[in-house]
């Protein structure tokens, strides 16, 4: 997954000053502000886990310098409109043990193979594979991902157990 390059962030202005970072760029009114619910989604737990293995994988093929590895859970444009069908890895995730164990042991077997490639290194600035992507930035990419996906997470097992904040 290529990363666009990012876009400068504004604050959303309001009379008592600057908006929290959650709404920075956002023209969103009280309303959309205060939804409580999300729209009908295919996330799940399962979809998550399945999600970062891929990611893990396009991590690894940015930094190898060899022929990227196939997707694992299909084409990144798998119906051709050419908009990219990121939801793949979440339409596969179905209630069956042997999906679940598989998915986990994915997400162990990517993270091992990105986490090898830098692993005796010291300059955080080394720059790895055909893209040159330095060891620094795949780290931060990694933390923002992961951290991103750890509030996805705690929202939908709050959807399972009913816990709230634990």
């Amino acid at each position: 997954m290529r990363y666009p390059a990012r876009k400068s962030w504004r604050l959303a202005s309001s009379p008592s000053g600057p908006a929290p970072w959650f709404s920075r760029g956002s023209s969103s009114g009280p309303e959309q502000l205060a939804r409580r619910s999300v729209p009908p989604s295919t996330m799940s737990l399962l979809g998550l886990v399945r999600h970062l293995a891929e990611t893990e994988r396009d991590w690894h093929n940015w930094i190898s310098d060899g022929d990227p590895l196939p997707t694992l859970y299909g084409h990144p444009d798998g119906d051709g409109d050419g908009d990219g069908d990121f939801d793949c890895d979440f339409d596969g995730a179905v209630a069956e043990q042997a999906e679940v164990d598989a998915a986990y042991a994915a997400l162990a077997r990517e993270q091992a193979a990105t986490d090898a490639a830098p692993a005796g290194l010291t300059d955080l600035g080394e720059r790895l594979g055909k893209e040159g992507i330095a060891v620094r930035e795949l780290m931060v990419h990694r933390i923002e991902e992961y951290a991103r996906h750890c509030g996805h997470a705690d929202l939908l097992r709050e959807c399972v157990d009913g816990r709230v904040g634990q």
